[in-house]
């Protein structure tokens, strides 16, 4: 459950191979309903209302037994999250990341990403970046494989990170 008297972790300042920030992490089932609210909230302010982009957030994904939810909990709430997918073909799919915008730059994001990659490090990782995101994404290992594409609008570029691939 969220915890609204943590307050948001200092700023990034951990190695690559490491989260600093505290985080939780549960499947659908292990999530209180009050938390559950929470997090989708967080994805519909920054994916529909703050982009402008309507878009169906409830896509049936979230209840699949293998996702996982990762977020950092802040005052007021999840400050940011990520949505963790299994891919019929094995690969691990790093979805919905998104941060509140009074906790943007604070590397949040980044913690999450990194946890994911320090427990998937041996599996194919892949995602679909907005494209001014791309930077991000290849600073922690990912690559484009293929060409950019819009999804709601929005342009995105699809990209991997090969099992034990290195960090840059």
């Amino acid at each position: 459950m969220c915890e609204p008297s943590v307050p948001y972790p200092a700023p990034d300042t951990s190695s690559a191979t490491g989260p600093a920030a505290p985080l939780r992490r549960a499947p659908f089932a292990d999530l209180d309903a009050r938390t559950l609210y929470e997090l989708i909230r967080l994805r519909i302010d920054v994916f529909v209302v703050e982009q402008a982009c309507p878009y169906p957030e409830l896509d049936g994904r979230d209840v699949e037994p293998a996702t996982e939810h990762l977020w950092v909990p802040g005052p007021g709430g999840p400050a940011s999250y990520l949505r963790l997918l299994r891919d019929d073909d094995g690969a691990v799919r790093i979805g919905r990341v998104c941060t509140r915008r009074d906790a943007r730059h604070l590397g949040l994001a980044s913690s999450l990403v990194r946890d994911v990659l320090a427990r998937n490090g041996g599996l194919r990782i892949v995602l679909a970046a907005q494209s001014y995101l791309v930077p991000f994404y290849y600073r922690h290992g990912f690559h484009r494989t293929g060409e950019d594409f819009l999804e709601d609008g929005i342009p995105h570029v699809p990209m991997a990170r090969e099992p034990d691939a290195p960090w840059r």
